[in-house]
């Protein structure tokens, strides 16, 4: 079983950054990807972006270019570096991870969420 640790969330100012990060833990496993998603009250959880092993990385377009995610693969750590942050941001963020189990499907587990709100 992986375990998703994360931290970092908190209320900043408009125009501030924050930076997430989540640890993976747990008995042998392999990640395929990790990533961060985000849901606002009354709206569905929607992507945020995802990093593969190898460094390939998918974002949000909405989000491209304020937001960047990186890994540490020795650590089994994601980060989300949020910069220029807007009130819209405001939401629950929550950690991803995929991990490859072999003879079945590959298997998502989450984190708990940590709450970033964003003033005005």
């Amino acid at each position: 079983q992986v375990q998703l640790v994360e931290s970092g969330g908190g209320l900043v100012q408009a125009g501030g950054s924050l930076r997430l990060s989540c640890a993976a833990s747990g008995r042998k496993f392999s990640i395929n990807a990790m990533g961060w998603y985000r849901q606002a009250p009354g709206e569905q959880r929607e992507l945020v972006a995802t990093i593969a092993t190898g460094g390939t990385t998918n974002y949000a377009d909405s989000l491209k270019g304020r937001f960047t995610i990186s890994r540490d693969n020795a650590k089994n750590t994601v980060y989300l570096q949020m910069n220029s942050l807007k009130p819209e941001d405001t939401a629950v963020y929550y950690c991803n991870a995929v991990v490859a189990v072999p003879g079945f499907p590959t298997r998502d587990y989450w984190g708990q969420g940590t709450q970033v709100t964003v003033s005005s």
